[in-house]
């Protein structure tokens, strides 16, 4: 057998092909630029902060029910006589929406003769009882003197019980007819507050509408705006009221970035005001946002209007761009605040040192 022997190292010199083979520039160049990529990338993964966020949907709305959109009802029966508004209308408190008529043309004049006639039976009662006070005070003095019998004197009494008894029963008759008659009197239905006329929901003079149907849909002026946002509820545990927020108004032109909301253009700050307790049907959590006053205000009317859409971010922890990356990929929730509990912890604590200091002195 033919003995194998290794392959001598010198002897690659005599191999002029294999000799001359060496790694392309380019190739070497790019392997730099890759490990230096790299580690640029770990490192800016690893220093960089980034903000956490609760990203949410939501509308423009208002909290007081008073400044939401409302009805205005009819206050009593009637055909619809004249309309003083049409959509769109902007009224002032007091201004007059819609007068209503009665079927009788004359029921005013009816209720308030029998208004009229009621109060004069009234005053013929208090003249009444004026003179059998008179009578009785009378009768009490011949009967204290032994010149009058106690039945005389028991008939005068009796009569001004029965007239006082009569002039309550027609004192409750007077009250219900001036009821009467101020019901009827509230045809003409007016503007609870300044506002706009969404919508006029009846008809013409052939309408006939009940109490209390809608006539009218009604925009109050001057409400005090929040955003409702809707989370779900993996991240409400993290949000609490006084957290910051970014807000995007649509048809607002805007730039927004998550992790550096410092950058952001075209966004407005907001605070966290309530939290709701309690999932909605779909599942969702509302958050109250109200404006921040530490920050610039909101737009004007023509972006905020009522049911206008809006894009919030709830500002969270600060962590590196790594670990939000990580988290992300494994679509972990945000972290939750550490110091809070050992914040809320000592400020109880000195809270309760202080009112237990103060029942003590």
């Amino acid at each position: 057998m033919v003995e194998q022997r290794p392959f001598a190292a010198e002897k690659v010199s005599h191999f002029n092909t294999l000799h001359s083979l060496r790694l392309p520039r380019p190739l070497r160049a790019l392997g730099w630029i890759i490990v230096f990529a790299v580690s640029i990338t770990a490192l800016v993964l690893v220093f960089t902060p980034w903000v956490q966020t609760v990203r949410g949907e939501g509308v423009v709305t208002t909290r007081n029910p008073q400044d939401r959109v409302q009805q205005i009802n009819a206050l009593v029966s009637g055909r619809i006589s004249e309309w003083f508004v049409t959509d769109g209308s902007t009224v002032r408190a007091g201004d007059p929406i819609a007068r209503i008529l009665d079927n009788d043309p004359l029921l005013l004049d009816r209720l308030r003769s029998e208004r009229e006639a009621v109060a004069r039976q009234l005053e013929a009662i208090e003249q009444a009882i004026a003179t059998a006070t008179l009578n009785y005070e009378r009768r009490k003095r011949l009967f204290d003197q032994g010149l009058g019998s106690r039945l005389d004197f028991e008939n005068a009494r009796l009569q001004v019980e029965n007239l006082r008894a009569r002039k309550a029963s027609v004192q409750a008759d007077l009250n219900t007819a001036e009821i009467n008659l101020s019901r009827q009197s509230t045809q003409l239905v007016t503007a609870p507050r300044d506002g706009t006329i969404i919508s006029v929901n009846a008809g013409d003079s052939s309408t006939f509408v009940n109490v209390g149907q809608a006539l009218a849909t009604f925009m109050p002026a001057d409400v005090n705006l929040i955003v409702e946002l809707k989370v779900p509820g993996r991240d409400v545990p993290l949000i609490e009221v006084g957290r910051k927020v970014r807000l995007q108004f649509e048809g607002w032109p805007a730039v927004q970035f998550s992790g550096w909301p410092s950058i952001a253009v075209g966004t407005f700050g907001g605070v966290v005001t309530f939290v709701d307790p309690v999932a909605g049907l779909d599942g969702l959590f509302r958050v109250m946002v109200s404006e921040d006053p530490m920050d610039e205000p909101w737009p004007d009317k023509r972006f905020t209007m009522f049911g206008a859409r809006a894009h919030g971010w709830v500002l969270l922890e600060t962590v590196p761009a790594g670990y939000e990356l990580w988290r992300r990929l494994n679509t972990f929730p945000p972290q939750f605040p550490q110091n809070n509990g050992q914040s809320n912890g000592q400020s109880n604590g000195q809270s309760s040192g202080q009112n237990g200091s103060q029942s003590n002195g």
